[in-house]
C-alpha cells in the first residue's frame, strides 16, 4: 500500500498558514477544524509544519500565552516529508523514528496533502481486516474434495 491510496480515501482539503501569520491565529483555525496541524507555506513552497505539539511548547515557552509570536518562531523548519509513492512501511518507521504525527506528501515540489498517524494506523488495520476476510472466505469455500483428504 502506498500513500497514495490513503490520500484518494481520505480527500483533498489542505489547511496551510503563512510563516509570518501570528501563532494564536493559526492555534485558532487548528481548534476550530479539529485539526492536529497545518502545513506552512510561503510563496508556494513547503517552509514548515506546525502541530499541537509545536503550538504548546511555544505556550509553555512565553509564560502561557501566545503573544505577538509568529508561526515562524514555532514551527518545525525541517518537517518529515514523503511522496505518493512511498509505501506504508516506510511511512510508519519515518514516523515512528522521530515521534512525527504528520506527515506532508509532496510531489514534485507540491504539496499534494498530509497523512497523519492515525491514518496510516487506519489503512493498516482496514487491510488487515480485509485480508482477514478473505482467508475466512477461502477457508469456508474450500473444496470438498480437499476437506475429504486432509480429514
Amino acid at each position: 500500500m502506498k500513500v497514495s491510496d490513503i490520500l484518494r480515501l481520505k480527500g483533498g482539503t489542505l489547511f496551510t498558514a503563512r510563516p509570518d501569520e501570528p501563532l494564536a491565529e493559526a492555534a485558532a483555525l487548528m481548534a476550530e477544524r479539529d485539526m492536529g496541524s497545518l502545513v506552512v507555506m510561503s510563496h508556494g513552497d513547503l517552509v514548515g509544519m506546525l502541530t499541537f505539539r509545536e503550538v504548546i511548547q511555544a505556550i509553555v515557552k512565553n509564560g502561557g500565552n501566545l503573544g505577538s509570536t509568529l508561526v515562524r518562531s514555532a514551527m518545525d523548519d525541517a518537517p518529515l516529508t514523503c511522496t505518493l509513492e512511498t509505501e506504508m512501511d516506510e511511512v510508519r518507521r519515518m514516523m515512528l523514528e522521530r515521534h512525527a504525527r504528520y506527515m506532508p506528501v509532496m510531489d514534485h515540489g507540491m504539496l499534494m496533502g498530509v497523512i497523519s498517524f492515525y491514518d496510516v494506523a487506519k489503512a493498516v488495520v482496514d487491510s488487515q481486516n480485509f485480508e482477514n476476510k478473505m482467508l475466512k472466505a477461502y477457508i469456508r469455500d474450500w473444496p470438498e474434495a480437499d476437506k475429504n483428504a486432509q480429514g
